[in-house]
């Protein structure tokens, strides 16, 4: 196994592994059905907390059901990107991918945060569980990124010159 898999690099791979298929899942639901898919378990706190505690109407609630389909596609998005990017050695000794992985956890983490405290304020037990646990994979993820040293890159090999050069004395082949 070569050295350019990082510890950070396979959890992100871990964790769009999980994501992807989940919340395109979930946006899939909501596209195709707006009212079914945001009462579904997964974002359920979010519809209760809008209608019950801010009072939103169902059309409204509808175009926040796609904001929220179209926000967890984008960190799918990313997450894809990140496991395309992966794929090649020379992406992933250059270590240049960690931004589009920055940015699936970022927006993810925002996400889960915002639908875990939703929940908690509705009361829903069973969702508060699983956004904090899809929380903390985020945050996890993170902070690995975080405290990883950055990517050491082979230093390009040193062309040696001679220490002095051999200087001799013009000689006379007639002498």
């Amino acid at each position: 196994m070569t050295n350019s898999w990082r510890i950070s690099t396979v959890n992100g791979a871990l964790l769009a592994l999980y994501f992807v298929p989940a919340w395109t899942f979930v946006a899939f639901k909501i596209v195709a059905s707006p009212v079914h898919g945001l009462y579904d378990l997964a974002n359920v706190s979010v519809a209760l907390f809008l209608s019950d505690h801010l009072h939103f109407a169902a059309m409204d609630l509808v175009r926040l059901a796609w904001l929220l389909a179209l926000g967890k596609m984008t960190v799918v998005a990313f997450f894809a990107v990140f496991l395309v990017m992966t794929t090649r050695a020379s992406v992933r000794k250059s270590g240049s991918f960690d931004e589009v992985l920055a940015l699936a956890l970022g927006i993810g983490s925002l996400i889960a945060f915002a639908s875990m405290v939703m929940a908690s304020r509705v009361g829903e037990m069973a969702a508060v569980r699983l956004h904090a646990t899809e929380l903390l994979l985020l945050l996890g993820g993170a902070i690995l990124m975080a405290a990883e040293p950055p990517f050491q890159r082979d230093p390009p090999p040193v062309r040696r010159w001679p220490s002095q050069p051999e200087v001799c004395p013009s000689t006379n082949a007639s002498s």
